[in-house]
């Protein structure tokens, strides 16, 4: 990379106000570091304790959800992660590259979710934790839903098709 663009990359952040960034392999120990490096620079801010605990609760699923399910393409299992501020609302941004047929379920699961408010999210979570079976990862598949509950907005994604086998999924996530 030139020195050109790391100064038109770090121009570009500066724009979009982002608080953090990282793209990588997700590890346990990642998620550790950037819920605790997170915690300090919210606890650091003069956000409402509300609002920071839903940027936390928000980041804390987001980072299982890549930990848990960022399929491996080329090199091993990367994504990335920003949090941004923007007017009075944080964003957490998510990408990773998601087989193509995952990706259609899960666009599906996104669909029915942003079609949902308040109650109707609380009871689709109630009724997939008691008709949930545990996948081959470890997980019940309510993470997207909880997402949508925290953050009380609807999620914003996009599957960009990369290739015949695999799309990379891009999740905003709207915190106010």
């Amino acid at each position: 990379m030139s020195l050109q663009k790391v100064y038109s990359l770090y121009k570009t952040m500066d724009e979009e106000n982002v608080i953090l960034s990282f793209k990588g392999i997700v590890t346990a120990d990642l998620l550790t570091s950037i819920l605790q490096i997170m915690e300090s620079r919210m606890e650091s801010s003069n956000e409402s304790p509300r609002v920071r605990k839903k940027v936390f609760n928000v980041l804390v699923e987001c980072l299982q959800n890549l930990y848990h399910h960022a399929d491996d393409y080329p090199d091993g299992r990367t994504a990335l992660v920003m949090i941004a501020k923007e007017g009075n609302a944080f964003m957490v941004r998510t990408g990773n590259y998601i087989d193509n047929e995952r990706a259609e379920d899960l666009k599906e699961r996104l669909k029915i979710i942003n079609t949902m408010d308040k109650e109707g999210l609380k009871e689709y979570y109630q009724n997939s934790l008691e008709s949930s079976v545990v996948s081959s990862k470890g997980t019940a598949g309510l993470g997207m839903i909880d997402i949508a509950r925290k953050s009380g907005n609807k999620l914003d994604f996009e599957f960009l098709n990369i290739d015949n086998e695999r799309s990379f999924f891009c999740l905003n996530v709207k915190i106010d």
